[in-house]
């Protein structure tokens, strides 16, 4: 089927075959039309404008003139007694027995009608937008918005943060699973360490619960949060901006409403599949990197041009990076297990019954034991779950092994891919070669060499050993790193385009002093003086030696060997 054509094409197509010679029926069988579009095409190579018909009439046409009195009496009534659509919905079938026209059709005229008779009367112009001017490096924008991503073949809810530069329309953006306080400060140190300083002005924002505490009347004054006053506080001071409540302070910050749209819909359509979240971030980044080549609706420059004008007026950064994360002091259970917001966490079994420190971020969370790092999970998005960590549990499973088959560590190893098939087929084979206890103490034995050598390279040795029957973790041992020798060492990228801003003296003097023209010092005078001390120490010992032969001459004693001590020169 060709593919339809517009009213000004066919018109065009007529017109074009009539100059070539075809009759006027010949041009209604060719293009299925009647004789009134053949001379109407002739007529004018551009379409008539079809006939506007006036809107239908409706039952409430006549009754449009007392709603009107209704709503300018509401002008100069009290605000909380003013007519609702459904007050006037009520009043027209109670005092007009009007029963067969809809709710949506009063509300439809009412919405409409409201703000013009509103405005007529002064009491309250027409909605209007005027167009802003942004100052390079003083504002910005900051919200956040809601997506699904497919987490380890699970759909789950995140949050995704956006910080935007209002001059440039650059933008930094963050995922998280919570959409709490940690979040909203993580994306801010994000923003501001990748942008390189902070906007020198106000940055916008929603009165979202993780700056504002309350809101004061219909006033612009806020009561913050305080750790949000400490941030600001730690970050210049900068100056913050709440737009008003509600879909009426949208328009107040409509940039970055605009963005997180247009990066959702651009980016992350389809749903993405990741298996952690610092997998997503890190192609967020890239595509953020990405987006400085675009260019924001009929602007003359780039995004990134216009931000490299920009960048040199942000406010420099502080020396250390404000600290976003909460601490908090759980006990580990018997289960070996901490409880954070209604979710519980694995940590090593030595630690049962102990006190230990969790920093809990927007993301993820890091288990201390005074000052040493003993844990670290990615933060589970939902509620009354639990996350455990195998390796925790292996010390404990040495002295029950019975108990290692029905574990839910291992269900949640088997899970993530960290117990691979493998690993089932090689316990499987120890089982029935050491029976069940001893074969399973083999593969705890196994397991515990991820914590020295890399997942990889336990697995091929898993492979190897299974091939040959070799069912002991020593046996595995030796093949991972059979392995691990033979594989070529990793080489790692070297990047010249920036320089080290920590470089040895070697390398500051072969790259960035001048180079040395003097000609290298002679050590001629010391081989001299060596030779010298070697020639009378070689004298000293050959008179040694004469004296001794004369010494012991006519008797039988034992000679006496005289070595030279060792020669050393100061």
């Amino acid at each position: 089927m060709p593919p339809r054509q517009s009213k000004v094409e066919l018109y065009a197509a007529i017109r074009r075959d009539s100059r070539a010679g075809m009759s006027g029926r010949e041009l209604q069988g060719k293009y299925n039309v009647s004789y009134r579009t053949v001379r109407a095409a002739l007529a004018s190579a551009w379409p008539a404008e079809r006939k506007k018909y006036p809107p239908r009439a409706s039952k409430l046409d006549e009754f449009k003139s007392t709603i009107d009195q209704w709503l300018r009496a509401d002008l100069d009534a009290p605000r909380k007694q003013r007519h609702t659509v459904r007050r006037v919905s009520a009043r027209l079938i109670d005092e007009h027995q009007i029963i067969d026209v809809s709710y949506e059709t009063v509300r439809e005229y009412v919405a409409k009608r409201g703000p013009e008779i509103r405005a007529a009367a002064g009491r309250g112009p027409v909605d209007v937008f005027i167009a802003q001017a942004h100052r390079p490096g003083e504002e910005a924008e900051v919200d956040f918005g809601e997506l699904t991503v497919e987490l380890r073949g699970e759909q789950i809810k995140m949050f995704l943060f956006a910080f935007r530069l209002s001059f440039s329309g650059k933008s930094i953006h963050r995922i998280s699973t919570s959409g709490g306080q940690g979040a909203f400060l993580e994306g801010h140190v994000h923003a501001f360490r990748t942008l390189g300083g902070v906007p020198f002005g106000k940055v916008r924002y929603d009165n979202l619960n993780a700056a504002v505490a309350r809101v004061i009347g219909f006033s612009r004054l806020r009561v913050e949060t305080d750790r949000w006053t400490a941030f600001r506080s730690h970050y210049t001071d900068f100056e913050a901006f709440y737009c008003q409540p509600g879909l009426q302070g949208a328009h107040e910050k409509g940039g970055v409403e605009g963005q997180i749209g247009w990066f959702r819909r651009n980016h992350l359509v389809p749903v993405p599949c990741v298996n952690t979240v610092d997998e997503l971030n890190a192609m967020i980044d890239e595509w953020d990197c990405a987006d400085d080549a675009r260019r924001i609706g009929a602007r003359a420059r780039t995004i990134g041009e216009h931000f490299e004008a920009e960048k040199p007026l942000l406010k420099p950064l502080p020396d250390e990076e404000f600290e976003t994360g909460l601490w908090f002091t759980p006990r580990v259970d018997r289960y070996s297990l901490v409880t954070l917001r209604t979710n519980r966490y694995s940590v090593p079994v030595r630690l049962i019954g102990r006190q230990v420190r969790v920093l809990l971020h927007a993301s993820m969370l890091v288990v201390y034991e005074g000052r040493s790092e003993v844990a670290r999970h990615e933060r589970i998005a939902g509620k009354a779950q639990t996350r455990m960590d195998l390796d925790h549990y292996l010390e404990g499973l040495m002295r029950k092994p019975g108990a290692l088959a029905g574990a839910t560590a291992l269900e949640q190893a088997r899970a993530a891919g960290r117990f691979t098939a493998v690993h089932d087929a090689w316990w499987a084979a120890a089982r029935k070669t050491h029976g069940d206890r001893d074969g399973t103490r083999a593969l705890i034995e196994v397991l515990l060499l991820h914590r020295h050598m890399p997942h990889d390279q336990v697995v091929a040795g898993l492979e190897v050993a299974l091939s040959v029957g070799a069912l002991t973790a020593d046996a595995v041992a030796l093949e991972a790193r059979k392995i691990a020798d033979a594989a070529p060492p990793p080489v790692l990228p070297v990047e010249l385009d920036e320089p080290n801003p920590v470089s040895s003296l070697t390398t500051r003097r072969l790259t960035q002093l001048p180079s040395d023209s003097r000609p290298l010092p002679s050590v001629a005078i010391y081989d001299e003086l060596l030779f010298q001390v070697l020639t009378e120490r070689e004298e000293k010992n050959s008179v040694a030696i004469a004296s001794n032969e004369s010494f012991g001459a006519g008797r039988k004693r034992s000679p006496i060997l005289v070595c030279a001590r060792p020669l050393s020169i100061d």
